[in-house]
């Protein structure tokens, strides 16, 4: 290699580096630039052209070859929870069925209903839990009702917070769609007799409560609205 001195020296050499530093800036440019230009585009976009080519869509998340030909690529990736590939799969089979259904908002929806359930069947409201529960579990409310209104009792219980909510199950049974959410909350729960007196519990401390519920709707029925089908306990 041959050392060069003197302006004449210098000014070649950075000649030669600057051509050196914009060949690698196009080179990065021409990598990087095409990358964000894909990324970039619309997903829908990518879905359509994937359907016209009959391409069946990629999957939301990693999953078996066995789950990766999904019925309907009508989700995008930030529509989905983090859920195992079988209950993503009913999720997009619920979504292909209705095109109104996000998964997200649902889990929204279904925090209220929880809260809205519960505090219905405290104050032992029977007409609202009709209007948010199934015949079945509507029924089962109702005993609970009637049993502590005959024993002279009433709960005065608080939901303190729902530290989770996180779909752990779907189905699509056509026209039927079903969908189970694990709720994590703290409770603090109360009973007083027919004299105003706590004969159990304190609402200084709340306990932990896991439940496990499912919600069905109808998916040709006009109105947006899920039903409480089922609850149990974690």
């Amino acid at each position: 290699m041959v050392v060069r001195t003197g302006k004449q020296g210098v000014t070649v050499e950075i000649v030669i580096l600057a051509m050196i530093a914009a060949f690698l800036g196009l080179r990065l440019y021409s990598v990087l630039g095409r990358r964000a230009e894909h990324e970039e585009e619309p997903i829908q976009a990518r879905l359509d052209a994937q359907a016209k080519s009959g391409a069946a869509p990629a999957p939301l998340s990693p999953s078996p070859a066995s789950e990766r030909n999904l019925p309907n690529p009508a989700l995008r990736p930030r529509d989905i929870p983090a859920v195992p590939p079988l209950v993503e799969r009913e999720l997009r089979a619920i979504a292909a069925a209705d095109r109104r259904f996000d998964a997200f908002a649902f889990l929204e929806g279904a925090r209220s209903a929880y809260r809205m359930v519960l505090e219905a069947f405290w104050r032992g409201d029977k007409e609202e839990l009709a209007q948010l529960c199934d015949r079945d579990v509507y029924e089962s409310f109702a005993a609970a009702i009637d049993a502590r209104g005959a024993a002279g009792e009433k709960l005065d219980n608080r939901l303190v917070r729902i530290e989770e909510a996180a779909i752990t199950g779907a189905s699509y049974d056509a026209p039927v769609a079903r969908i189970t959410v694990r709720f994590r909350s703290d409770i603090a729960a109360v009973t007083r007799n027919a004299d105003d007196q706590v004969v159990a519990g304190s609402l200084d401390d709340a306990v932990e409560a896991v439940d496990i519920w499912s919600f069905t709707r109808d998916v040709t029925s006009a109105g947006p609205d899920w039903l409480l089908d089922e609850t149990d306990e974690g």
